[in-house]
């Protein structure tokens, strides 16, 4: 075997291995366990810094398929039914455009998942949320302006939707973040068995610091026009480690196309969906 052809191998060998780890099968087994997060044996650190939630944190590999979701609304119904996640319908049936061809997680789906790395960054006017997975970063306002008007609209100078969305902060005290989020493009999943939201979907992120070397993380979603009722989509806990260097952990299409070319596609002809 030639070297690039080695070298094709091994990439697509790691692709698959990838989406084995993050299968229904891995969950049935107890779940995902974190090297990193579950071996970092430290304790409070004191006292947490007012207002600063800056620096390097480590969380759990997922916690994305934790959510019960209420009752959907008849449209919400209408496009979870159009939805094949991949845990169901497997690699080859999937329609989710993230496992076929590494399209963005978008928020709030990547913060449900891959959150071995998660950094903060304050700027005068603004907090950068900064995740190891996909290098994916976004925005998160903290100079008092309010969330846009009319995203997706036919005004000429309506915003378009986002991926990430539009995100405004606040402190509710010397230790709680408040970050509110919407605008968020519609394409996109709240997690990967498929549920849907809509373009008007209003996400709360609330951070809790309650010592130095703790971060507790509540993610809410309300979606009128999907949901019948306000859900917490999930609950987070990460440790501060300050050393950590982001590592770079991306989807890459081309490798992904050559998976599924070699590997995921005829393996799964044939195969029915599970229940």
């Amino acid at each position: 075997m030639n070297s690039e052809m080695q070298r094709r191998f091994t990439g697509v060998i790691l692709i698959f291995l990838s989406f084995l780890l993050s299968s229904s099968v891995a969950w049935s087994q107890g779940g995902y366990r974190n090297t990193e997060f579950d071996k970092l044996n430290i304790g409070p650190g004191g006292p947490a810094p007012k207002r600063d939630l800056g620096g390097s944190w480590v969380g759990p590999i997922a916690i994305d398929t934790n959510a019960v979701p209420p009752a959907l609304t008849p449209l919400g119904q209408k496009l979870l039914s159009e939805n094949k996640p991949e845990p169901q319908f497997h690699i080859a049936g999937t329609n989710d455009n993230y496992a076929r061809v590494c399209d963005p997680l978008g928020f709030p789906r990547h913060m449900v998942f891959e959150l071995r790395g998660i950094a903060f960054a304050t700027m005068p006017d603004r907090i950068l949320v900064l995740n190891q997975y996909q290098r994916a970063w976004r925005e998160i306002w903290m100079d008092g302006r309010e969330l846009p008007k009319d995203v997706g609209g036919t005004a000429k100078d309506a915003p378009d939707p986002r991926y990430y969305g539009y995100s405004v902060g606040r402190w509710e005290d010397d230790n709680t973040l408040v970050v509110e989020t919407t605008g968020l493009d519609d394409k996109t999943w709240l997690t990967r068995l498929g549920y849907p939201h809509s373009m008007d979907a209003h996400v709360r992120e609330r951070y809790t610091r309650p010592d130095h070397n703790d971060l507790h993380l509540t993610i809410t979603v309300d979606d009128p026009k999907i949901y019948t009722k306000p859900f917490v989509l999930g609950e987070i806990n990460f440790k501060w480690k300050p050393d950590q260097q982001l590592a770079e952990q991306l989807c890459i299409p081309s490798e992904m196309l050559q998976y599924l070319d070699l590997i995921g596609d005829p393996a799964g002809k044939g195969v029915p969906p599970t229940k």
